[in-house]
């Protein structure tokens, strides 16, 4: 099958990976209520049909923190990529830099910041998870700003994991022998992941934060590792902390809500990103799409907005656009991507989303995403 859409892409990474993991990109937490929600109120919205403009000439060029984007699109950072395709996170970050939009990589990535601005040629923006050894952290961040990273997302929705029922019920975190035995069952019936990633795709580690304890040596290990170490005593006056040592942008991923918002500003971050973390969090919250208009209307002219969840086209960042963002992240949509075919599947699928984009902009007039606003719904 020749991949149309970001759901073909999905479909093909439902065959290739074993349960464990296509799982874990595609589930959200508890009900996965607010999972849904991410994609109906995007699909809910309608966008304004407009006839005989003049559309030809089309610009997706935007700005972001310094840097040029050919498209209002970032790819965002999701863990535990590298196990999707071998030494995931660098094909992901050539094809980005390929299509002009940024890559971030996740603190829980398995290619190190080192290796995937090596692989792709430029620095990948990095995900801040908080952990409880400030002076780890002072190191990671001391890496990423060594590296070049341009910006810095520090994700503030993980106090503690969500419940992920689909990862309990699968095995994921392998405790005991039966799980183990389902799990290297699984894996020998997609042979072509075996052979890629399995085989030939090690180390199988999360190399960002590899350094953090010597007997750290499966996936499992650090998993478990990450639970009991991730910090839930982070305050808004960790931004200081976070500030005396990162120079460069920092934008807060993971606000919901107005009034965190307004205090992301009082606080002097560069943006934020509307996100219930892809309902992998909260069950239960406001869908992304349909908190953004009322953030950006308070917020929207003291920092930059970006928004993710739900995201599964072009058309879907022109609503984003349209309703107070500046860009869109995109994650399951570029992981579904990797795992279904590596680098030129993430190619691919941005290409796709643009063409979605151009046609989106053509049939409602739009001829700069720089002037995407409220207009451009019927509302």
């Amino acid at each position: 099958m020749r991949p149309a859409s970001v759901s073909d892409y999905r479909e093909l990474a439902r065959r290739r990976l074993p349960r464990v993991l296509f799982d874990y990109i595609d589930g959200g937490s508890y009900a996965e209520a607010t999972l849904a929600a991410n994609v109906d109120d995007l699909n809910a919205l309608t966008l304004r049909q407009r006839v005989m403009r003049d559309v030809s000439r089309l610009s997706m060029q935007t700005e972001l923190f310094g840097q040029t984007l050919s498209m209002p699109v970032v790819l965002a950072p999701v863990g535990l990529s590298g196990m999707y395709a071998r030494r995931g996170e660098t094909q992901a970050a050539r094809a980005a830099k390929a299509a002009g939009v940024p890559f971030s990589l996740s603190t829980v990535g398995v290619c190190t910041i080192e290796e995937v601005a090596a692989a792709a040629g430029t620095a990948p923006w990095f995900q801040l998870y908080m952990i409880k050894d400030r002076g780890f952290m002072a190191q990671v961040l001391e890496r990423a700003s060594a590296a070049g990273c341009p910006a810095l997302l520090f994700t503030v929705d993980l106090p503690m994991p969500g419940a992920r029922y689909r990862d309990t019920r699968n095995g994921m975190i392998a405790t005991n022998v039966a799980q183990k035995l389902s799990q290297a069952i699984d894996g020998l019936a997609h042979p072509g992941w075996l052979w890629d990633v399995q085989l030939n795709g090690g180390p199988h580690t999360l190399g960002n934060v590899a350094g953090a304890a010597a007997e750290l040596r499966t996936i499992t290990d650090f998993w478990a590792w990450i639970g009991r170490n991730f910090d839930p005593s982070v305050t808004w006056d960790d931004i200081a902390w976070v500030r005396e040592r990162w120079k460069g942008p920092i934008i807060l991923k993971g606000v919901l809500d107005v009034e965190d918002a307004a205090e992301a500003v009082a606080r002097g971050v560069d943006g934020i990103v509307v996100s219930n973390h892809g309902g992998r969090q909260l069950d239960g919250v406001a869908s992304g799409i349909a908190a953004l208009p009322r953030i950006a209307e308070a917020v929207g002219d003291r920092l930059t907005i970006l928004m993710d969840g739900g995201v599964r086209s072009g058309l879907d960042v022109l609503k984003a656009l349209a309703s107070g963002a500046q860009a869109c992240l995109i994650g399951r949509a570029w992981a579904w991507s990797l795992g279904a075919r590596g680098e030129a599947g993430v190619g691919h699928m941005l290409q796709i989303l643009r063409g979605e984009l151009r046609m989106a902009m053509a049939l409602t007039g739009c001829t700069d995403v720089r002037a995407a606003g409220p207009h451009l719904l019927d509302r």
